[in-house]
């Protein structure tokens, strides 16, 4: 593909090593402060990287173009603060000393997080990945650019909502947040400043990270967010699962329905104090207010465990009582309160019924082994023993809902590795196991489980596994010439996905038709793939030549709060 260079502000195709935009008249030189990319770099030959957006302990958020489109798109660099050392004119990113098997490792873990995200968007409810590569010793994640403005700063704007109204707006994000947590992903920055509501509406996930930006203690400059993140973030020493994203969920329908946001995990653990919201708001309907009580509570164990869970409670008032009454009879029963100190007169007369008690007890005792020596040598065959104290004995010592569990959350976990011969889960519950082919779900891991987790179950019940066989591969047809609804049907006849971006058309193409492919001819892709394809746009009038700048909606900064010199900088 040849190398061109596209102006990120006007998008009007540049001569190489121009400092300023001959169309709009914007600097390109010195705009990005120094170790970030320079703005006008071109990226894997086809990414024109803008401003920086915002900066986080991962890495560099930047403004980009594609240059084929062209088409507005957003470019995340892995660069964490921690342990990358300072960049030269080469852009290429080096490691400080000592850190370089930490930086690999992350490194990796930052490229597989968003080709897995790739392989389910464009999915509804999250910001879509269009491209994942590796330059300049690092990677760049190239995403979609949604538009409208961040949940946030909505709120300001409009104030609370109902809880109807919650739920239509965040349906997508929930459906998305279902569809990671189904290929084992977790997203651990669910907050308003990370959702996005379009023109629409609607709401869509942004803010994707690795786990070491969004758990305390890391390694890396940890993201976290006051109110939103669960208390297990807070520690590397607590396992996190998909009832860490619920939580997180919780907590945004908590702050949509009631004005204000849960009080911070952290806080918490130290003195709960947080209020049920419906002491907040009395608008907020009792079931919704229990609902968010259980999916905001600070043990995994005892909290709602799915988001699909959530969804329906918040949704639907029988379904919100019914698990409320199943988790309520898993709870253990609370302790009798302790009686308020008596007066010291109290406390000796109670004393002395005590020891009142202790010696009538002994001379029962004492009458009972007397009668039972009597008793022997007066007849041939033991007297039988009394059954009533053995029964109370045995109704005392006998455990309550012993055979009553939670069934456990295994969806993602390795089968073979970590469940078919783990002993805590063998010698509760029988497994039967289906095979399928899966392009999203790694081979062996875990898809679904039926029951659900969450769920009460019986301890000896069976639980249905379906495990990944891996993805099925297919040979990318050849479409480039073809029409749009062509290719369109002939990768969906192949079982590939299609999204269609139109590019500037110089006249040399035929309209409405295929010009190149993200994926080339003959070479083998998963089933489910997102192909991208550019289509040619009519040649008059897609004609470069227009110097008016495209209206630019982005809000604020992901993650970010405050502004300097027009870089938004997170402050978290």
């Amino acid at each position: 593909m040849e190398r061109k260079r596209i102006c990120p502000y006007c998008m009007q195709e540049l001569e190489e090593g121009r400092a300023q935009c001959p169309h709009c008249g914007r600097e390109l030189a010195g705009r990005n402060p120094a170790g970030s990319l320079p703005a006008g770099t071109v990226l894997a030959g086809r990414y024109t990287v803008g401003d920086i957006k915002s900066v986080d302990g991962e890495g560099i958020l930047y403004r980009g173009v594609e240059n084929t489109g062209p088409f507005r798109v957003t470019i995340k660099e892995y660069m964490p603060l921690t342990l990358a050392a300072e960049r030269g004119k080469d852009c290429i990113l080096r490691p400080k000393p000592g850190s370089e098997v930490l930086f690999k490792t992350t490194r990796m873990d930052f490229a597989d997080l968003y080709r897995f995200i790739q392989r389910i968007t464009p999915a509804n409810g999250l910001e879509a990945v269009l491209d994942v590569f590796e330059e300049n010793n690092t990677v760049y994640a190239v995403m979609e650019n949604p538009g409208g403005c961040p949940l946030q700063k909505w709120l300001e704007e409009h104030g609370t909502v109902t809880p109807q109204q919650a739920c239509a707006m965040l349906e997508p994000v929930f459906r998305g947040v279902e569809a990671m947590h189904q290929v084992g992903l977790v997203h651990r920055g669910i907050c308003p400043a990370n959702i996005r509501i379009l023109d629409n509406g609607r709401a869509r996930l942004t803010g994707y990270a690795t786990v070491g930006l969004r758990t305390a203690g890391s390694g890396l400059h940890e993201q976290l967010y006051e109110g939103y993140s669960a208390p297990e973030q807070y520690s590397t020493a607590e396992f996190e699962g998909r009832y860490t994203d619920e939580y997180s969920l919780a907590a945004v329908f908590y702050r949509m329905v009631c004005g204000v946001s849960p009080v911070p995990a952290a806080q918490r653990l130290v003195s709960d104090s947080n209020p049920k919201a419906r002491t907040v708001s009395s608008a907020v309907p009792p079931y919704v207010s229990e609902t968010l009580y259980l999916g905001l509570r600070l043990k995994p164990v005892e909290r709602i465990q799915t988001v699909q869970q959530l969804f329906r409670a918040l949704s639907e008032r029988e379904y919100a009582e019914e698990l409320s009454r199943s988790m309520e009879a898993l709870d253990p029963p609370a302790p009798a309160p302790q009686e308020t100190r008596a007066p010291a007169k109290a406390e000796l007369l109670s004393v002395r019924n005590l020891l009142a008690g202790i010696l009538i007890l002994l001379s029962v005792l004492i009458v009972l082994i007397l009668w039972g020596l009597l008793s022997r040598q007066n007849d041939a065959r033991p007297a039988p023993a009394s059954s009533e104290p053995d029964s109370v004995s045995e109704a005392a010592s006998e455990p309550v809902n012993e055979t009553v569990a939670l069934t456990p959350d295994l969806v993602g976990r390795d089968y073979d590795a970590e469940v078919r011969n783990n002993r805590s889960y063998i010698n509760d519950y029988l497994f039967y196991v289906t095979l399928e082919y899966s392009n999203t779900v790694e081979k062996g891991r875990i898809i679904r489980q039926t029951p659900e987790a969450g769920e009460v179950i019986q301890k000896g019940d069976t639980i249905s596994l379906v495990v990944s066989r891996g993805p099925q591969m297919m040979e990318m047809p050849d479409i480039i010439g073809q029409t749009q609804d062509s290719a369109v049907q002939e990768l969906a006849a192949k079982g590939l996905n299609a999204t269609c971006f139109t590019v500037v058309n110089d006249g040399s193409e035929a309209a409405g038709c295929v010009v190149s492919a993200s994926e080339d001819a003959g070479t083998m892709v998963e089933v489910g793939t997102t192909v991208v394809l550019y289509i040619a746009g009519d040649a008059a009038a897609s004609a470069p030549g227009s110097t008016e700048t495209p209206p630019d909606t982005e809000g604020p900064a992901v993650g970010g709060d405050a502004v300097q010199d027009g870089i938004e900088y997170d402050t978290d």
